[in-house]
């Protein structure tokens, strides 16, 4: 059986990274975390298991947009998909996310069936 591969989950709040690990987990997913864009964009370089990232938008230094404008320009990382994952729900957010490169969007609090859809597709 082929390896599953993992999610990386980069947010700055450990509580909706624990929260998002524990329902990742019981649905079956290996899950990884970071605590900032940055520390994201390490892993990703050093873990080629990584599949998919589920990427909160809005993180003080570098947030979800420069992480993947960053990831769009290594031509490892670039087929990597992301999923922005955000606290933000206003008219035009949805759109931002994907016009800046994520294949799809997930606002908090989390609907966790519409997030398992999408990790299905992607992983």
């Amino acid at each position: 059986m082929e390896t599953q591969k993992k999610v990386l989950i980069i947010d700055d709040d450990n509580r909706n990274i624990f929260a998002l690990k524990a329902v990742l987990k019981a649905k079956g997913y290996q899950c990884v975390a970071a605590m900032s864009g940055e520390e994201g964009l390490q892993m990703l370089e050093s873990s080629p298991d990584i599949g998919v990232v589920l990427m909160d938008m809005m993180m003080p230094g570098m947030d979800g947009y420069q992480a993947m404008a960053r990831m769009s320009e290594c031509e490892d990382l670039k087929e990597i998909p992301v999923i922005a994952v955000t606290a933000q729900a206003m008219v035009g957010d949805r759109e931002r996310c994907l016009d800046a490169g994520a294949v799809g969007y997930v606002s908090k609090p989390i609907n966790v069936d519409l997030l398992n859809e999408l990790l299905i597709k992607y992983i």
